[in-house]
Protein backbone atom coordinates (compact mmCIF):
# COMPACT_ATOMS: atom_id res chain seq x y z
CA UNK A 1 0.00 0.00 0.00
CA UNK A 2 3.24 2.15 -0.09
CA UNK A 3 2.19 3.83 3.47
CA UNK A 4 -0.72 5.78 2.06
CA UNK A 5 -3.47 6.01 4.39
CA UNK A 6 -6.33 3.65 4.18
CA UNK A 7 -9.13 5.97 1.92
CA UNK A 8 -12.78 4.73 1.80
CA UNK A 9 -15.61 6.46 0.72
CA UNK A 10 -18.59 7.19 3.14
CA UNK A 11 -21.53 5.60 1.39
CA UNK A 12 -24.12 8.50 1.80
CA UNK A 13 -21.73 11.25 1.15
CA UNK A 14 -18.93 12.91 -0.39
CA UNK A 15 -16.71 12.34 2.52
CA UNK A 16 -13.63 10.26 2.62
CA UNK A 17 -13.30 8.52 5.44
CA UNK A 18 -9.57 8.35 6.52
CA UNK A 19 -8.11 5.79 8.70
CA UNK A 20 -5.55 8.41 10.36
CA UNK A 21 -2.38 6.85 11.10
CA UNK A 22 -1.00 8.13 14.53
CA UNK A 23 2.47 8.96 13.64
CA UNK A 24 2.07 11.39 11.25
CA UNK A 25 0.48 14.91 10.66
CA UNK A 26 -2.80 15.06 9.08
CA UNK A 27 -1.69 17.16 6.11
CA UNK A 28 1.14 14.73 5.91
CA UNK A 29 -1.88 12.31 5.07
CA UNK A 30 -4.08 13.96 2.45
CA UNK A 31 -1.24 15.40 0.85
CA UNK A 32 -0.05 11.42 0.41
CA UNK A 33 -3.74 10.56 -1.61
CA UNK A 34 -3.63 13.86 -3.37
CA UNK A 35 -0.23 12.38 -4.68
CA UNK A 36 -0.97 9.43 -5.51
CA UNK A 37 -4.07 10.60 -7.19
CA UNK A 38 -1.66 12.35 -9.53
CA UNK A 39 0.82 9.31 -9.53
CA UNK A 40 -2.86 6.91 -10.61
CA UNK A 41 -3.83 9.78 -13.25
CA UNK A 42 -6.55 11.12 -11.20
CA UNK A 43 -5.26 14.21 -11.65
CA UNK A 44 -3.43 14.79 -15.14
CA UNK A 45 -0.71 17.39 -15.27
CA UNK A 46 -2.43 20.58 -14.87
CA UNK A 47 -5.59 19.56 -14.07
CA UNK A 48 -6.92 21.33 -10.58
CA UNK A 49 -6.41 20.13 -7.67
CA UNK A 50 -9.28 20.29 -5.25
CA UNK A 51 -9.19 23.84 -3.31
CA UNK A 52 -8.72 24.43 0.58
CA UNK A 53 -13.19 24.64 0.88
CA UNK A 54 -13.23 21.26 -1.10
CA UNK A 55 -10.64 19.56 1.06
CA UNK A 56 -12.07 20.25 3.74
CA UNK A 57 -15.03 18.64 2.81
CA UNK A 58 -13.98 15.90 1.21
CA UNK A 59 -11.81 14.95 4.28
CA UNK A 60 -13.32 16.66 6.88
CA UNK A 61 -10.14 18.88 8.05
CA UNK A 62 -9.66 22.48 9.18
CA UNK A 63 -9.19 24.64 6.76
CA UNK A 64 -5.85 25.27 7.66
CA UNK A 65 -4.80 21.69 7.23
CA UNK A 66 -6.11 22.11 3.88
CA UNK A 67 -4.08 25.21 3.10
CA UNK A 68 -0.77 23.05 4.35
CA UNK A 69 -1.42 20.89 1.93
CA UNK A 70 -1.68 22.75 -0.84
CA UNK A 71 1.68 24.73 0.21
CA UNK A 72 3.37 21.48 0.77
CA UNK A 73 2.46 20.11 -2.81
CA UNK A 74 3.87 23.70 -4.29
CA UNK A 75 6.89 23.40 -1.98
CA UNK A 76 7.77 20.04 -3.02
CA UNK A 77 7.06 20.83 -6.84
CA UNK A 78 4.25 18.65 -7.16
CA UNK A 79 1.92 21.26 -7.99
CA UNK A 80 2.05 25.25 -9.21
CA UNK A 81 -0.85 28.09 -8.15
CA UNK A 82 -2.17 30.66 -9.94
CA UNK A 83 -3.54 33.61 -8.29
CA UNK A 84 -6.79 34.27 -8.13
CA UNK A 85 -7.90 30.73 -10.48
CA UNK A 86 -6.59 27.51 -8.00
CA UNK A 87 -3.89 24.82 -7.50
CA UNK A 88 -3.06 22.93 -10.16
CA UNK A 89 -0.77 19.42 -11.17
CA UNK A 90 2.89 20.66 -12.34
CA UNK A 91 4.60 18.46 -15.08
CA UNK A 92 7.35 16.28 -13.43
CA UNK A 93 11.01 17.44 -14.07
CA UNK A 94 12.60 15.29 -16.64
CA UNK A 95 15.40 13.45 -15.39
CA UNK A 96 18.63 13.66 -17.81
Amino acid sequence: MCGYPQVNRDAYCSTVMIEWRLNAPKWEQVADVLKARIADGTYPVDSPLPSEHQLVAEFDIARGTARKVLVRLREEGVAYSVRGIGTFVKAPKDED
